[in-house]
């Protein structure tokens, strides 16, 4: 017994009626080191040889035999003291003829109390009283050692009166509490009240914190130990052991980003990451990562409008009029609400039905079918499976069904299109009809090149003017070098400067002379000569800048082409004209998309049939079929 077991316990000095019980002048004592079973058979002893204990501490002597209930008291000097009872006194057989048996029924000892006699010095009976503490002592006698109700028992024999009284109870077993997890921190908790604005005002479609955040240390949950019980004990005072609690364990409940801290203070479940927080409902297991996993699904009631800075799944349904915004968002369920991407991709796997998916930056995927919504994603790729009475708008898309659809892109390819306007800068549609009563137009992304056109016919008529200008002084320096005085001194002048031909005296006078008249010509000349050069070189300018902006036309321009691979019912094949440095023209709304494309104002036919293929190429400016 760990509150006996001390250093400071007092020996005993064995010279009462039983080696480990004493009498002393202020009672009945155990020896603190001879408890338990010793003590029992000690007692055991005792009460059999005729004696009882007067004064019984009833409690005291149940802890000192079971180690069950308050901790035995201690003196001043911090050493345990059982006092039992405060005298041990003769229990002759006479009394112990008064103390009927006890019936044990359902671990419970019942007495029935009645008026008892007992013999008188002359032969007759006179009136007897029993004694608790005899009560008890008859009790262990007869083999019911534990659980005695000693103020039950009491209170019987000071009434006096006939009647059954419960006198001991078996003590069940407390099984022990299995282990268990509590949270400790309040940021597990969503906060579903409105979303207050920084003007102060509430925003009633959406929630203040949805998705809690955490930082990285913090913990999040804390095992709560199994407990072992507390065990029973049967009236003969034989153990009844409790069952222990079940035992747990807390790196079960560790996803990813999470982890087990074990300290003085405990067991923990601790975020190693700064993140979202997300539960499995089926493994519960808690991990943080920087994507939103949510299976609630998105409406008024679960989460309201959605504002996110990461990446977002959900699982439920997307419904009406609610709106998921975020990076990379991908739902596994219907969609009939509105999500916009800010970058990353959008993947629906299953519908979109009269709602939207935008990406200002990313993709977009539709793994189901898309109806009467709006697809657009300006900058990245759109594939879809199936779409009806849908607006789509992105640099590239890929459709394998479009039904009365009107679709705007860089590149478009669907495989089978009815009903539908298309219009792109390179076109290939599988199959193209009419459908019901709708049309079914295709439009070639013609951009406008009217100024570049006229600053190349500006451009090449300066390097016309240029040539002709040249032209014409190179005619009149032909002319200057034709006339015989100039021709002889520009034959004689070179080879006397570089020392191959000598003058003699008499010839210089006469040179000079040539030179005199040959001064006014030969600055004309030089003129000439000079006007010539820069006119070339301007040429030579006014060429590379026709070179440039007969590139930029042709990037302008692009390979444009289109290809129907099999026309079936009334096609129209249009070019549309646009201007490519007002943005791109296929970043508009949806009602500005459908009216441009259902509208063949400003267009210019290319083609109309009825059955065959066509196609047209930008590099060959030719059409087929």
């Amino acid at each position: 017994m760990s509150d006996v077991a001390l250093s400071s316990a007092a020996r005993f000095d064995f010279d009462g009626p039983e080696h480990c019980i004493v009498q002393r002048e202020d009672g009945v004592y155990a020896d603190p080191e001879a408890l338990g079973t010793t003590l029992a058979a000690a007692l055991d002893n005792l009460l059999r040889a005729g004696h009882y204990l007067a004064g019984l501490d009833y409690p005291i002597l149940i802890k000192a035999l079971y180690d069950h209930g308050p901790a035995l008291p201690r003196d001043a000097a911090g050493r345990v003291q059982v006092c039992i009872a405060n005298h041990i006194l003769p229990f002759t057989p006479a009394r112990q003829s008064l103390y009927r048996s006890a019936k044990i029924t359902d671990g419970q000892a019942e007495y029935y109390f009645e008026p008892v006699v007992e013999p008188d010095p002359d032969g007759g009976e006179r009136p007897a009283a029993l004694d608790a503490d005899e009560f008890v002592a008859d009790l262990w006698i007869k083999g019911i050692r534990f659980g005695a109700d000693v103020a039950a028992i009491a209170e019987a024999i000071g009434k006096g009166a006939a009647g059954r009284c419960v006198v001991a109870r078996r003590l069940a077993p407390v099984d022990g509490d299995a282990a268990r997890v509590e949270e400790v921190t309040s940021e597990l908790h969503r906060s579903n009240a409105p979303l207050q604005l920084a003007n102060g005002k509430l925003d009633l479609m959406s929630f203040q914190n949805r998705f809690p955040q955490v930082r990285m240390g913090t913990r999040l949950l804390r095992k709560v130990p199994r407990t072992a019980g507390s065990p029973g004990f049967e009236l003969t005072g034989i153990l009844l052991l409790a069952q222990i609690g079940a035992d747990l364990d807390l790196a079960a409940y560790a996803g990813e980003g999470t982890g087990i801290d074990i300290v003085p203070a405990g067991e923990f479940l601790i975020a190693r990451r700064d993140g979202f927080l997300n539960v499995d409902p089926d493994s519960s297991r808690i991990a943080i990562s920087d994507k939103i996993v949510s299976r609630d699904g998105v409406s008024a009631r679960t989460t309201g409008n959605l504002n996110l800075s990461g990446d977002y799944e959900e699982f439920g349904e997307v419904q009406e009029q609610r709106t998921i915004e975020g990076d990379n968002i991908t739902v596994h369920a219907d969609v009939y609400g509105h999500v916009l991407s800010r970058g990353g991709v959008i993947r629906l796997e299953r519908n979109l039905v009269g709602g939207s998916a935008r990406n200002m930056n990313g993709g977009v995927r539709v793994l189901g079918v898309a109806s009467s919504a709006t697809i657009q994603a300006a900058r990245g790729d759109v594939v879809l499976g199936r779409a009806e009475n849908c607006v789509i708008s992105g640099a590239r898309i890929r459709v394998d069904t479009a039904i009365n659809c009107e679709i705007m892109g860089d590149d478009v390819e669907v495989t089978h299109a009815e009903g539908s306007a298309i219009a792109g800068r390179r076109v290939r549609i599988g199959h193209a009809a009419p459908w019901k009563q709708g049309e079914m137009l295709v439009y070639l992304l013609r951009p406008d090149c009217a100024r570049i056109d006229d600053a190349m016919a500006q451009v090449r008529e300066r390097i016309g003017q240029f040539g002709q200008l040249a032209a014409r002084h190179r005619a009149s320096i032909e002319t200057l070098t034709a006339q015989p005085h100039l021709s002889t001194y520009l034959k004689i002048a070179p080879r006397i400067r570089s020392g191959d031909l000598v003058l003699k005296p008499e010839q210089v006078p006469q040179f000079q002379r040539m030179t005199d008249t040959a001064g006014p010509a030969l600055k004309e000349l030089g003129r000439l000569s000079d006007e010539a050069k820069k006119l070339d070189a301007e040429r030579q300018s006014g060429m590379a800048v026709l070179g440039r902006l007969e590139a930029q036309r042709y990037d302008r321009v692009g390979a444009a082409q289109i290809a129907l691979e099999a026309i079936a019912g009334e096609v129209q094949v249009r070019a549309l004209p646009y201007e490519p440095d007002l943005g791109c023209i296929w970043d508009q709304g949806p009602r500005d998309i459908r009216l441009r494309l259902r509208d063949a104002i400003g267009t210019e036919l290319l083609h109309a049939g009825r059955e065959g293929a066509w196609a047209w190429d930008s590099a060959s400016a030719t059409a087929m079929g």
